[in-house]
């Protein structure tokens, strides 16, 4: 990465830190919820993620008031450095009330539309995914770990996640799935983001996911591609927001589940 790329990582890390003390004492506390979902979908948001993504982005308006900013809960703040920011101050707020750790922060940044780098912090478990394409690490109180992809030839040996396989796809989806969590060896389920950050810990082979928004999954390619994986659509193309999403650890577990997405 380039000097003012580095910056921008180190000030990364700032800005997790500041989520981390936000967030974690409210987790497994009684905390009020708001569901901001449609009729019949319950979308869970708490005073959690409302005040992180808040101190996040008074964070980043400070350092780079040219930057632009996206994130789940305050919307698109548009920016001329060519530079945005993408947060959700909580991916997995549903793990989150549940007293589950598989929830995190999530903090990207692109330059002109395209990730760079991307962070996904978890602070009860204080884990730090950071990946920026071409390499991925693990900081946490062991210090700092280089992560890499488990090779997995084949699905018949392959670990396959999704967050809900009911709530979140359609008929058709479901059904699409079903078939390649059949040639799987194990499947698991609720993983929300830090099912991503499995995979680049190498424990996980392939995430299946359905229309996710922008601030879901763009700070979480870099971590993917920075451990050798892949992710892309259901197609094989690049992912692009609201398009259903298939991460993998090695590329011949994507090809194979890419051809029975199309069969």
């Amino acid at each position: 990465m380039t000097e003012e790329l580095d910056q921008r990582l180190v000030f990364a890390h700032r800005l997790a830190d500041g989520a981390r003390a936000i967030i974690r004492p409210y987790f497994r506390k009684p905390v009020a919820v708001t569901d901001k979902g449609w009729s019949g979908f319950y979308d869970p948001v708490t005073d959690a993620d409302k005040k992180a993504e808040q101190v996040v982005r008074d964070m980043i308006a400070n350092a780079y008031p040219k930057d632009g900013i996206v994130g789940e809960e305050l919307g698109n703040a548009p920016g001329s450095s060519g530079y945005r920011w993408v947060i959700d101050p909580i991916d997995g707020t549903r793990a989150f009330i549940a007293g589950q750790p598989l929830w995190g922060t999530l903090i990207g940044l692109e330059k002109d539309s395209v990730p760079v780098f991307g962070m996904l912090e978890q602070p009860f478990l204080r884990e730090r995914f950071v990946g920026s394409n071409d390499r991925a690490e693990l900081h946490d109180s062991e210090g700092v770990t280089p992560l890499a992809a488990r090779r997995c030839a084949t699905l018949s040996d392959a670990v396959i996640s999704t967050t809900h396989p009911n709530d979140h796809f359609d008929h058709s989806e479901r059904a699409q799935f079903a078939r390649v969590e059949s040639a799987c060896r194990l499947s698991r389920y609720g993983g929300d983001c830090y099912a991503y950050g499995l995979v680049a810990l190498g424990f996980i082979d392939l995430v299946m996911e359905a229309r996710l928004a922008h601030w879901d999954i763009a700070p979480l390619i870099p971590i993917i591609r920075g451990a050798g994986g892949i992710l892309t659509d259901w197609h094989g193309q690049p992912w692009r927001p609201g398009a259903n999403v298939l991460a993998a650890g090695d590329a011949r577990v994507h090809a194979e589940a890419l051809q029975l997405l199309a069969s």
